[in-house]
């Protein structure tokens, strides 16, 4: 494994936006006097963090400021609903795979929830992600074999079941091989003594910024399969309906986010492919490109720009600031940059 070495970041907040495509969207719109005898105590400071920033750098919160990072890959089909632990992701990945359907990539930080799952296997889209992350852990269930060395190669620490990491277990009644795999995070994790710790990858926090335009719900679109955000004034976040139907977490309640961030990319076929023969789709997450930023029931249009692997994703408004989410749990939708496409 590469060393890694620590870097400071100043601490900005402003406000960011992207273009839409693929998607679609419908409208809706906190004197008294020292003792003499001693000196006055010291004004209070903020609690330095690693990052720099003065807030988790995943969610914009205070806790778990120097946690390390575990990903987990987890299934998104009908059969693996309801997934469970997902509600205490930092970060939800959606990415698009074999047959134009979407698997997830959750990680966490700030905290762990007591099992995660159902767990699956990992995608070459998934290294390119977790590079800006810096040895982040990667639990997951099986890999196609010619990616096998690239997992070897790559800056993250495997605590897959393949490789023979602890702390996975069958469970749920009603649940099928192989969507009745979990995960427990916390003995994962203590298998991963060296990952990373939290950093800067390049997200913001804080007051929404000017503009954007109201919006009720927001569809992300793969061949496939399609995700609807509809805001929720009352839980103030966006709730999730995976091919229409409300996505429920198997600890109940119905899963989204505070921020959901729908990233155009450009989807091409990779080297990799199944056991039926169809390729992997690769996603193609640095350069620069088109977003939409959803959060308290607006969507602004912005740009991305990741200028390399180990380099964080910054979000840009249409005036030139960076987007700032809101602070909480944040989906980032990884879609085509033209109409869905199976590679």
């Amino acid at each position: 494994m590469h060393r890694v070495s620590r870097r400071r970041f100043t601490f900005t907040l402003a406000g960011v936006v992207f273009g839409a495509a693929g998607c679609s969207s419908d409208g809706g719109r906190p004197q008294g006097t020292a003792p003499p005898a001693t000196a006055p105590p010291p004004a209070p400071t903020a609690e330095p963090t690693p990052t720099g920033l003065g807030y988790h750098p995943f969610t914009g919160g205070r806790k778990g400021l120097r946690n390390k990072v575990l990903a987990v890959k987890i299934d998104n089909t009908a059969p693996a609903h309801p997934q469970e632990g997902l509600r205490s992701a930092d970060i939800v990945y959606v990415e698009q795979v074999e047959g134009g359907e979407t698997r997830i990539m959750a990680i966490f930080c700030s905290r762990l929830p007591r099992r995660v799952g159902p767990v699956r296997s990992a995608r070459i889209s998934d290294l390119h992600l977790l590079d800006q992350f810096r040895r982040p852990a990667l639990a997951f269930s099986g890999v196609q074999s010619k990616m096998k060395p690239l997992v070897v190669e790559s800056d993250l620490i495997d605590v897959s079941e393949d490789n023979g990491a602890g702390g996975y277990y069958r469970h749920g009644s009603g649940r099928y091989a192989p969507y009745n795999l979990f995960g427990d995070p916390r003995s994962l994790l203590r298998q991963a003594r060296r990952a990373g710790r939290a950093r800067d990858i390049g997200f913001r926090f804080g007051p929404a910024p000017e503009g954007g335009r109201p919006v009720r719900q927001f569809t992300a679109r793969w061949p496939a399969e399609t995700i609807t955000f509809k805001w929720s004034a009352r839980q103030k976040r966006w709730l999730s309906y995976h091919n229409g139907k409300p996505n429920t977490a198997a600890e109940g309640g119905q899963l989204g986010g505070r921020t959901i961030v729908v990233q155009y990319v450009r989807t091409t076929r990779s080297r990799f492919h199944d056991f039926l023969g169809s390729y992997t789709p690769l996603l193609h997450t640095t350069g620069k490109g088109r977003a939409v930023v959803l959060r308290d029931g607006r969507a602004y249009d912005c740009t991305w720009s990741r200028p390399g692997r180990r380099k964080g994703t910054v979000f840009t408004t249409a005036s030139g600031e960076r987007m700032t989410f809101a602070p909480g749990q944040v989906w980032v939708v990884l879609v085509n940059r033209g109409r869905p496409v199976v590679p």
